[in-house]
């Protein structure tokens, strides 16, 4: 089954398109027009899509590092965070704003370290190592 974008790159071709409007044969020129089109429209949305953005992400070895900039308005005492073994939640913001960050890789939510310094939430979680088991077996050759 062909998807919606390929139905739309056969329709516009069919077309006889004024001069100058051929760009409307691209699908990725379409698709950055909507996707502004749709920031434009829903600036909350769009801000918390940037908010997610503005976390430094890094793995090394066993561990993962979040720095995250507290916005200016905050109170570092009166946050908290939740940690689920998939994302981060950064609560207690300025009306009741909460901050969702995607990990990278699964954790383990009990150990966690956190602090602020320099207007910079500091994060380190404890990656959880894999739960698939690997067995090496013999085979009967006959």
């Amino acid at each position: 089954m062909s998807s919606n974008w390929d139905d739309l790159e056969r329709w516009l071709e069919r077309q006889q398109l004024p001069k100058g409007m051929d760009i409307l044969k691209e699908p990725d020129w379409v698709e950055r027009f909507v996707r502004n089109m749709m920031t434009k429209s829903l600036p909350e949305a769009a801000g918390v899509l940037g908010r997610n953005q503005s976390a430094d992400i890094s793995i090394k070895g066993g561990y993962v590092y979040i720095e995250w900039k507290l916005p200016s308005d905050c109170e570092p005492e009166r946050l908290t965070l939740h940690v689920t073994e998939k994302k981060v939640r950064v609560s207690g913001l300025k009306g009741s704003k909460k901050v969702d960050i995607k990990l990278p890789c699964l954790v383990m939510p009990r150990q966690c370290r956190a602090h602020t310094a320099n207007g910079i939430l500091h994060i380190k979680l404890r990656k959880r190592r894999s739960r698939t088991a690997v067995f090496q077996h013999g085979i009967d050759c006959r």
